[in-house]
């Protein structure tokens, strides 16, 4: 059975009323990513209830909300405009299949890969994407043009105004009094203003409207119902959705991942990278079974529900059922919560998920770890996440290579007539131009050792950089050995076959009674 709260002291009434402020932040945000990827309003939130309820039920981070996500939309909405909604179902099916085994062969583990820099990279850049993502709730759709228009005179106003207002309970109140969730109260205040003194504030119907061009435009539904993809079962059209089914997977999981560490960072605990994979997986093999466009982890409704005290199971599974519930019931309530007071929620998890400590980082860190951190977050603003965390691995690992490489040096000694060769440093593709550039086979005498005690044969460069040295030594008609070589490196020499043919001096193995001998 699995844990709906994350200990004995966790209170159930804290979990319950996180949730319910998550689902009113989800609403506009799910909507607004369907559009994103060109599907219908109830698309995008029947993937928030569905892979909310799932991954907060068998995912491996209790308390991270998973729904509908832009950068999983923005992948999406080439496969909607070229094949159909169908195809992106199908594609959901096979994206999280791609997930379960990403688990199954625990692939979560290469997280561990992502280096501290990228990772203030990844989530400075993700707070300036949500922040920008407001932007438009403070434009509308202007009928005599057809086209985006900023809010003007008493309506810009207005919004700032109750945004503000949001923000400030949201900071303040915490002071006062922790039995409710702050953000949940902003709201309540807000939108109770709003309409008690009837202002001309924009809801989430005006929302709704622009985006769709109805004036009649709604959340409400029903159920989702099961649907099976109506795509030919054929080998063209895995051609179509394999490509982006991966992509899906692999942008999924990753900011999945990114989130669960983030998490775990914040609320001092750990939570299971494999597991969250298999839970991702099935949520988006089910949503896609639902008519769902299939999501992953949303960093700005963790935070809201992190910051609002929400930190067992029951937080997640709330926000997906009160999402439901307003979706079969409540539609005309959410439609007239004011965008401003959401908008303020939105702008203190801003605040809140940005690393303002990066900036006193600067000059403290090395130049090349600054550099990183600023790519990545650069490359989250301007393209998507995954881009922009492979970006930050790759000029990491570059670095970290470099840097290696710079560390390969020698000792030189005689040991009677042999003269012996001790680098230090591992040898690979970085440093084998260091390495060469130590011997001299020409005035070296007839027996030359190569001692790898302090040194380690990393990869094939290494291997070919040996192979290359034996053959210099051969052709001056000179001995050449190797001594202290790992059991490691061994393996690779024979693994190597013909590739490298080297005289080993083997060590001795002395005949210690043992068990073994036994």
């Amino acid at each position: 059975m699995f844990q709906l709260i994350a200990s004995r002291t966790q209170s159930i009434k804290a979990d319950v009323l996180s949730g319910l402020t998550v689902a009113l932040a989800l609403v506009p945000e799910a909507v607004a990513f369907a559009f994103v990827a060109g599907v219908e309003p109830l698309v995008g939130l029947y993937a928030a209830f569905m892979i909310g309820l799932i991954t907060a039920a068998i995912g491996g981070r209790p308390g991270m909300i998973s729904g509908a996500t832009g950068a999983l939309a923005v992948v999406m909405v080439s496969l909607v405009a070229l094949h159909g909604v169908e195809y992106l179902f199908a594609t959901v099916v096979l994206m999280g299949i791609f997930q379960i085994l990403a688990g199954v062969f625990r692939l979560g583990k290469f997280i561990r890969l992502v280096p501290h820099p990228v990772m203030l990279g990844f989530v400075n850049g993700l707070a300036i994407v949500i922040f920008l993502a407001q932007m438009k709730q403070f434009q509308f759709m202007d009928e005599s043009t057809g086209e985006l228009a900023w809010l003007q005179g008493y309506q810009m106003y207005l919004m700032l105004g109750l945004v503000a207002l949001t923000m400030a309970i949201i900071h303040f109140l915490p002071k006062l009094t922790k039995a409710l969730p702050s953000s949940l109260v902003a709201i309540v205040v807000v939108a109770g203003l709003v309409i008690g003194l009837d202002l001309d504030a924009r809801n989430v119907q005006d929302v709704l409207r622009d985006m769709t061009g109805d004036p009649l435009a709604t959340i409400a539904g029903g159920l989702p119902q099961f649907h099976i993809p109506m795509v030919p079962i054929n080998l063209e059209t895995l051609q179509i959705i394999v490509p982006y089914a991966l992509i899906l997977a692999a942008i999924g999981l990753i900011e999945s991942l990114l989130t669960l560490t983030l998490i775990d960072e914040i609320t001092e605990t750990r939570g299971r990278g494999n597991k969250e994979c298999i839970g991702q997986g099935v949520a988006n093999v089910a949503t896609g079974f639902f008519g769902g466009m299939g999501g992953c982890a949303m960093i700005g409704q963790s935070m809201i529900n992190i910051n609002s005290g929400g930190r067992g199971r029951l937080s997640g599974i709330s926000a997906a059922l009160f999402l439901l519930t307003f979706i079969l019931v409540g539609s005309a309530m959410i439609e007239m919560i004011p965008v401003a007071a959401l908008v303020g929620v939105m702008f203190m998890v801003v605040l809140g998920t940005f690393e303002w400590a990066s900036f006193r980082l600067l000059g403290r860190i090395p130049l090349s770890d600054t550099l990183v951190g600023i790519s990545v977050a650069v490359v989250t603003v301007l393209t998507d996440l995954a881009i922009a965390v492979i970006v930050g691995v790759i000029m990491s690992a570059l670095v970290f290579a470099w840097k290696h490489a710079k560390n390969m040096h020698f000792e030189v000694k005689q040991e009677g007539d042999v003269k012996v060769y001790l680098p230090h440093g591992p040898l690979f593709f970085g440093s084998i131009q260091t390495f060469r550039d130590q011997f001299d086979p020409h005035n070296d005498p007839k027996e030359v050792i190569v001692d790898f005690a302090n040194s380690r044969v990393m990869d094939h460069s290494g291997l070919e950089a040996i192979d290359s040295l034996a053959d210099r030594y051969l052709k001056a008609g000179k001995e050449l050995h190797f001594r202290h070589l790992s059991p490691e490196c061994r393996d690779l020499l024979r693994k190597a076959g013909n590739l490298v043919e080297v005289n080993v001096i083997e060590d001795p193995k002395y005949k210690v009674a043992s068990d073994t001998l036994a």
